[in-house]
């Protein structure tokens, strides 16, 4: 069984492969940047005025950004899932195993190189707002609580997504299975408030992960008060960070037996 720091120099080789993969597979990184751009332009200029978001924001803008980085999170991350599917279908993990690279270090290599596109991604919607008019006035420690926010959140839907990726027996499957992951925004506060949604929805909308997240990036960047919603976000987070990393590990052994 490899050491410690042979892991992390595997993972660090493994990101170095997934990142040159993607500079080959463009369309895919393409469009999960240029997609949740161009749904927050559609919902500020085509829907913005018709949404009524309540006194605190001084336009729609300033409630929507928040929900388009976690959006824009899921899509990136939905790359992961696909590319984990084709490895294990190409069998290339084979090769790897062959050099004594194990599946922790190529599973870790994909999901860095996925949180290397998502803080990307995520860097260009941000220009686009500040753009279109969205104006943060977060403090220094509310910018900190927002990276720590976005960062847990990337990290955990990279490996739910590399989770899939060995759960699907086809590329095709597991950009599929994602589609559900980059729902989860849609049915929370990331576009509308919660209160306009029909009653029933309400109790999926309040306790499902992503809206806590949500909450606490639209608190912590406009500097108001974020309540417990940070803690409860990091520890969604956690929770889905800790079950996908079993997960990957036990789906890996049984798919490489």
């Amino acid at each position: 069984m490899s050491d410690a720091p042979g892991i992390l120099t595997h993972a660090g080789v493994m990101a170095g492969r997934g990142l040159r993969v993607s500079r080959r597979n463009t369309d895919a990184v393409i469009t999960s940047m240029m997609l949740p751009i161009m749904l927050m332009l559609i919902f500020v200029y085509f829907f913005g005025g018709a949404i009524e978001t309540g006194a605190a924001y001084d336009s729609y803008v300033m409630y929507v950004v928040p929900g388009v980085l976690l959006l824009c999170a899921g899509f990136g991350a939905s790359i992961t899932a696909v590319a984990v599917s084709e490895d294990m279908k190409g069998g290339i993990i084979d090769r790897f195993r062959s050099l004594d690279v194990g599946g922790t270090a190529v599973l870790a290599g994909h999901v860095a190189a996925s949180t290397v596109r998502n803080l990307c991604s995520t860097t260009l919607v941000f220009g686009v707002a500040l753009l279109i008019g969205f104006r943060p006035t977060a403090t220094p420690a509310g910018w900190l609580a927002v990276a720590a926010v976005l960062l847990a959140y990337i990290l955990a839907l990279s490996w739910i997504s590399a989770a899939i990726g060995l759960l699907a027996r086809t590329p095709e499957a597991a950009g599929g299975f994602t589609f559900f992951m980059s729902f989860l925004p849609y049915p929370s506060s990331a576009f509308v408030p919660i209160e306009s949604m029909p009653g029933w929805l309400h109790p999926f909308a309040d306790h499902q992960p992503i809206t806590p997240a949500i909450e606490s990036l639209r608190a912590l960047l406009l500097d108001q008060p974020a309540g417990n919603s940070p803690w409860i976000a990091l520890t969604w987070a956690a929770g889905i960070l800790t079950v996908a990393v079993g997960l990957s590990g036990v789906l890996f052994r049984v798919r490489t037996r």
